[in-house]
C-alpha cells in the first residue's frame, strides 16, 4: 500500500515539500540546540520543563482520544465508525511520533534516552511512560495497517488481530494516565499534586482528540472523493461535547478545593495563571482566552442546532482544540513551575528557536499523517469505486 503515497497532484506534492522544508528548518535549529545546549530555550533552574514537554503532554491526549472511535466500533459493534476508525488510529500514530520527537528535543543529549533501556528502573514513572508510548505506537501501526489491508482486499481482518485491538483500548487510557502520574508524582509541585489530574487529562483528551478528528473528516470530505459520513461526525461531536463539559467541571472542582480550603500552595499557582502574582502575569491573558474558548466550544457543541450545522461545529472543534492546548500545555507547565516551591516567581516564555523546533516537530507529525491518510483515503476510494 505504500505505493499509494506517491500518487497525487501538484497540491499534494506542494504540501509535502512545504512540510519537508519546515522539518529541515526545525532540524537545523535543533542542531544548534544540540551544539549550544538548552540555553537557547526559555527554560531555567526553576522551569526545567518547557514548550517541548507542554506539547508532548497535549499530543499524548490527542493520541489517547483515538480510543473514542476504536471502543464503540470494536467493542459495541457501532458499524458507522467503520468508515473512520482507521483515520483515528493513524491520527494516534502521528501524535505519538510527535510525542517521542518532543521528548528527544527536550533532552540535552538525545543518546541519554537509551539509558531507560540500558538501565531499566521499574519504580520510575518515566520507565513506564516509555513502555506505554512505544507500545501504543506499535499497536496502532499493526492494527491500522492490517485492518486497512483487509478492507482493500475486501475481507475481514484476521482473528489474530483481535487481542491487539482489545489491548489497545485500555492501553490508550494508560498512556495519558501515566503522563499525568509524571506530574502528580512530584510532591513539591502543589499545582500538580492532585488525584484528579489523570481524569482531567483524560477528559481533555477525549475532547481534543475527537475534535481534531472531526476537523480532519470535514477536510477530507471537502478535498477528496471519500465522505467519512454525517452520522459519524455528529456522533463524534456528541463525545466532544460531553468531554469538554466534564473537563471544565473538573477544573472548577480544583478551584473550589484550593480556595474553599484556603491552601496557599494551590491558590498561588491558580492566582498566577488567572490574575498574576507579585506583579508577574504573562499567562493571565492566555488562561482567560483558554476559558473563553472552551466555554464557546461547549455552547457550540452542546447546543443541537449549532452542533448539526457543520460550519459552526467546525468553529466549535477549532476553539476546543486551541482552548485545551492553552490549558493543558501552556497552563499546566507554567502553573506547575511558577511560583517555585519557595514561592518565588521566575516566569517562563518560550524562545523563537524553541518555537521553531516545535514547528518542525509538528511538520513531521503532519507529514506522517498526510502519508497515512493518503494511503487510507486511496484505499477507501478504490473500494467504493
Amino acid at each position: 500500500m505504500l505505493e499509494l503515497t506517491f500518487k497525487g497532484g501538484k497540491a499534494y506534492y506542494g504540501w509535502v515539500l512545504a512540510l519537508l522544508a519546515t522539518i529541515g528548518a526545525g532540524f537545523a535549529l535543533y542542531l544548534w540546540q544540540l551544539d549550544f545546549g538548552l540555553g537557547i530555550t526559555g527554560m531555567s533552574r526553576d522551569v526545567s520543563w518547557g514548550f517541548y514537554i507542554a506539547n508532548f503532554t497535549y499530543l499524548v491526549g490527542v493520541a489517547a482520544g483515538g480510543v473514542m472511535v476504536v471502543l464503540p466500533y470494536y467493542l459495541h459493534d457501532y458499524k458507522a465508525y467503520g468508515r473512520i476508525t482507521v483515520l483515528g488510529e493513524f491520527l494516534a500514530i502521528a501524535a505519538i511520533v510527535m510525542c517521542l520527537s518532543f521528548i528527544i528535543a527536550d533532552l540535552g543529549q538525545p543518546m541519554r534516552a537509551l539509558n531507560v533501556l540500558l538501565y531499566p528502573t521499574p519504580n520510575s514513572i518515566l520507565f513506564w511512560d516509555m513502555i506505554v508510548l512505544n507500545g501504543y505506537l506499535f499497536l496502532n501501526l499493526v492494527i491500522g495497517w492490517n485492518v486497512l489491508e483487509a478492507e482493500r482486499n475486501g475481507t475481514k481482518y484476521q482473528q489474530w488481530l483481535k487481542p491487539f485491538i482489545y489491548l489497545s483500548i485500555p492501553w490508550a487510557i494508560s498512556i495519558h494516565t501515566v503522563t499525568a502520574y509524571l506530574y502528580c508524582g512530584m510532591p513539591g509541585r502543589h499545582f500538580w499534586l492532585t488525584a484528579i489530574l489523570a481524569p482531567r487529562f483524560l477528559s481533555s483528551a477525549f475532547a481534543a482528540g475527537p475534535a481534531l478528528l472531526i476537523v480532519m473528516c470535514l477536510f477530507i470530505r471537502k478535498f477528496t472523493n471519500f465522505d467519512p459520513g454525517k452520522e459519524q461526525i455528529q456522533t463524534l461531536a456528541k463525545t466532544v461535547a460531553y468531554a469538554i463539559v466534564i473537563n471544565v467541571f473538573f477544573f472548577l472542582c480544583e478551584i473550589f478545593v484550593a480556595f474553599y480550603s484556603n491552601i496557599p500552595g494551590h491558590m498561588d499557582h491558580i492566582k498566577y495563571l488567572f490574575v498574576g502574582l507579585h506583579g508577574h502575569g504573562v499567562m493571565v491573558p492566555w488562561m482567560w482566552a483558554s476559558m473563553i474558548l472552551m466555554v464557546l466550544g461547549i455552547i457550540l457543541t452542546v447546543n443541537p442546532a449549532t452542533r448539526r450545522n457543520e460550519s459552526t461545529l467546525l468553529v466549535g472543534c477549532l476553539v476546543i482544540i486551541l482552548g485545551t492546548w492553552i490549558d493543558k500545555a501552556l497552563g499546566m507547565i507554567a502553573g506547575g513551575f511558577v511560583p517555585n516551591p519557595l514561592h518565588e516567581v521566575n516566569e517562563y516564555v518560550p524562545t523563537l528557536p524553541e518555537i521553531g523546533i516545535a514547528l518542525g516537530v509538528y511538520a513531521l507529525g503532519a507529514l506522517v499523517l498526510t502519508l497515512f491518510y493518503k494511503m487510507a483515503i486511496s484505499v477507501k476510494e478504490e473500494v467504493r469505486a
